[in-house]
């Protein structure tokens, strides 16, 4: 059975992805060390990740996943797919709504098409790193509905890691006990009583580019080369 940590139930705003992703790597301290890599769903999420990888002396990779977004609500996910093609969908949200089979279908390729755009500009920088036999941390700037976080459980459990981490900064009760159903442990920093979206928990929460992130990666190629 998995195991949920919830260190508070506080509805504070971080500063910004760097403050949480910190906080994180310090909550997550008991890893350092060991063999252990950490994912991050990109964008935002990839700051987050540099900060545990940090805190932990871990290596660092993305883990690629889109996710679904409801008919004329895209912010709203109906689900997720990851860079396998393998599709989570909530089935009880597409069924609420009535959305058509023909507009997942197109969501679908759409997002797989810009997974694949982003491994075109992301692998040549950071080669994939294995997660065999690992410990494997998945981490985002929070989650809300938790569609991309399971889809990309989902595609990680695959490559047979020994131990499945989901970690997050903030998150809704009801997503992180869905996400537990994908991961050995969760741990989240902040579960407030009243959640609307991720970025009401952050005092600062701009868009984050893919120049950002190919500079996490880029910076981490480096440091793996040098062996530090």
């Amino acid at each position: 059975m998995s195991v949920i940590r919830v260190v508070s139930h506080d509805s504070t705003a971080f500063e910004d992805r760097i403050e949480a992703g910190r906080l994180l790597g310090r909550e997550l301290h008991a890893l350092r060390g060991q063999d252990t890599v950490v994912l991050g769903i990109p964008r935002g999420g990839m700051i987050v990740a540099n900060e545990v990888a940090r805190e932990l002396g871990a290596e660092l990779d993305v883990v690629l996943v889109r996710k679904l977004g409801a008919p004329m609500n895209p912010e709203l996910a109906i689900g997720a797919i990851a860079e396998d093609g393998q599709v989570f969908l909530d089935d009880s949200l597409v069924s609420r709504l009535r959305v058509p089979g023909s507009y997942v279908q197109r969501e679908k390729e759409r997002e797989l098409a810009q997974i694949n755009r982003r491994r075109e500009r992301y692998r040549p920088v950071r080669p994939k790193v294995p997660l065999t036999g690992r410990i494997v941390i998945i981490t985002d700037d929070g989650l809300a509905t938790g569609a991309t976080m399971r889809a990309a459980l989902r595609a990680t459990r695959a490559e047979r890691p020994s131990r499945l981490i989901a970690a997050v900064p903030v998150g809704a009760e009801q997503s992180i006990r869905a996400v537990a159903l994908e991961a050995d442990e969760v741990v989240c920093l902040r579960m407030p009583p009243f959640f609307g979206a991720v970025g009401e928990f952050y005092l600062q929460f701009g868009q984050t580019d893919d120049e950002e992130v190919l500079a996490i990666l880029r910076q981490e190629s480096q440091r793996a080369a040098s062996g530090e």
